[in-house]
């Protein structure tokens, strides 16, 4: 296995130099840079030639569709069944695909295995678009196209989850990103389009081989240190971490250190969670993958609060899904590509279950787990977001923190939200639903919808909407319309069981995003 030579930097984490220096891999990387380029191995030109169909096809693991869609295509179907499909190629077809690449390089370097007169590809080269031009990532081989048993250092690509988390990921500009358990260096790649500088760890010696070469393919100066969870960079504080761990729910054991943490059932996602906050510079942000398991008896939100200090953090807990244990243990068994039919593959589900059953869980969380270190005592709001919505989760993040500071402001003054003015964002909707009575149409509920970001709605009674459709921005502050609108209604003014409910309704409506201060 190709490795990369490191030095030594403080603390014993060994550097992994994502320049290139040592790497043949990396050595590579200028005339493979210039290769991919020429052909136009690149996100957008392949679903140009690949047709959405095709295009779809290949993210359901279906080469058919695609080797036909680019049998006509030339230099780029070659690298399209080479590199994605790792069909194998005749000799001379790769040579002049890959072109100003040496084929003995690339297979000395372990990017390409020669098969008699044929090239097959030894790793996985993606492209991929993350808003900053032409990317690529390297990584193993997955079963996605062939079947395969993972080995246990396996380095994945980009998987959904790694999808979710790029999407995920707040995109404001920093000095400083820390991408904790890197592994082929994806989320790292994206860090440097919006980080001045970016730093990636891994306990995986083999996956920081392939960070070091995906950042070297895309010309990016990238550290890496080698080292388990916060070691390596004890001590020193980020304005962003990003963090895919190995998050997967089950007993301690490690069978592919991309997803196995060697700590029992939830304990590498309360690890991570627990520990980002001292690594944050004041005002700095996570945005992690975690998984918590559901046991009998006890609250999510209050298992997974507990992870978090008694002071520093402003602290989102969004939960995306939830998996049943049988559901969870054969979909974790099919990504590692076991057949849960097989009786090597059942002896591990029973395995699995029994220390589920165990520990009395009876579902797996899943979601995204978002921080911003603050001063003042910790506050955590977790909250369920099962339903579909389209728009990235980042944006919303950052959003998320700034009305969060708002409303503490608020806590704090409460005059504060009286005396301010107010607007439904335009993207907010008005739902009532009527169904049929005994005596015709009779509403049912009335919904505010809001129709991007995460999609919230808020069930509402007559006298919200009627207090939220005097919202304006160059209209009156909340007190005066709570006493326009008692005056209007009882012809007094408003009690303080009125005041109390307008006030909470204003304050949950700006959390989610559907009315903002002026």
């Amino acid at each position: 296995m190709p490795t990369n030579p490191t030095g030594v930097s403080g603390g014993g984490a060994r550097v992994h130099d994502a320049t290139g220096a040592g790497s043949p891999l990396a050595d590579l990387a200028p005339e493979l840079r210039t290769a991919l380029t020429r052909v136009r191995y690149d996100a957008d030109t392949l679903l140009e030639v690949l047709g959405e169909d095709a295009h779809t096809a290949l993210g359901r693991s279906e080469p058919v569709p695609v080797r036909r869609a680019v049998r006509d295509a030339g230099e780029l179907g070659t690298l399209v069944r080479l590199l994605l499909l790792g069909d194998p190629v005749p000799e001379g077809e790769a040579r002049a695909a890959l072109a100003p690449v040496g084929l003995d390089r690339a297979v000395a370097a372990g990017l390409l295995d020669r098969d008699g007169a044929e090239i097959r590809a030894a790793l996985d080269l993606r492209p991929l678009d993350l808003g900053a031009g032409a990317r690529w990532v390297l990584s193993d081989l997955d079963d996605s196209m062939r079947r395969r048993t993972l080995s246990a250092d396996h380095a994945l690509g980009v998987g959904q989850a790694s999808l979710s988390l790029l999407r995920a990921t707040p995109t404001e500009r920093v000095g400083t990103v820390l991408d904790l358990g890197t592994g082929c260096g994806v989320q790292a790649v994206h860090a440097a389009a919006y980080a001045d500088t970016v730093t990636g760890t891994d306990v995986s010696g083999r996956a920081l081989w392939l960070a070091g070469a995906t950042a070297a393919l895309n010309g990016l100066d990238i550290e890496l240190l080698e080292g388990p969870w916060f070691e390596p960079i004890a001590g020193r504080r980020f304005d962003q971490i990003v963090a895919n761990p190995p998050f997967v729910v089950g007993p301690a054991r490690v069978e592919h250190t991309y997803r196995d943490s060697g700590l029992a059932l939830d304990g590498a996602s309360e690890l991570v969670v627990s520990r980002a906050p001292e690594s944050l510079n004041p005002g700095g942000t996570a945005a992690m993958l975690a998984s918590w398991v559901h046991v009998a008896g006890e609250d999510w939100r209050a298992r997974v609060a507990s992870w978090l200090p008694d002071r520093g953090v402003d602290a989102w807990i969004v939960q995306r899904d939830v998996a049943d244990p049988a559901l969870y243990v054969g979909t974790w068994l099919r990504d590692a590509g076991l057949d849960p039919r097989d009786p090597q593959a059942q002896r591990r589900a029973e395995r699995w279950l029994d220390a589920f059953a165990a520990a009395q869980v009876e579902g797996i969380g899943f979601g995204f787990v978002y921080l911003r270190a603050m001063d003042g005592p910790t506050e955590v709001v977790a909250e369920d977001l099962t339903h579909g919505f389209d728009d990235p989760l980042g944006a919303e993040a950052t959003a998320y923190f700034r009305r969060s500071a708002w409303l503490r402001a608020v806590a704090a003054d409460e005059n504060r939200a009286w005396t301010s003015r107010f607007e439904v964002d335009p993207a907010t909707a008005l739902e009532r639903v009527f169904l049929p009575g005994t005596e015709g149409w009779a509403q049912a509920v009335a919904r505010l919808h809001r129709g991007n970001g995460p999609r919230w709605q808020h069930e509402i009674d007559d006298t919200a909407a009627a207090l939220l459709a005097g919202m304006r921005a160059d209209g009156l502050p909340l007190e005066e319309l709570v006493e326009l609108l008692a005056i209007g209604h009882t012809g007094t003014t408003a009690t303080s069981e009125l005041r109390a409910a307008a006030l909470s309704l204003t304050t949950g409506l700006v959390r989610h995003g559907l009315i903002r201060p002026v």
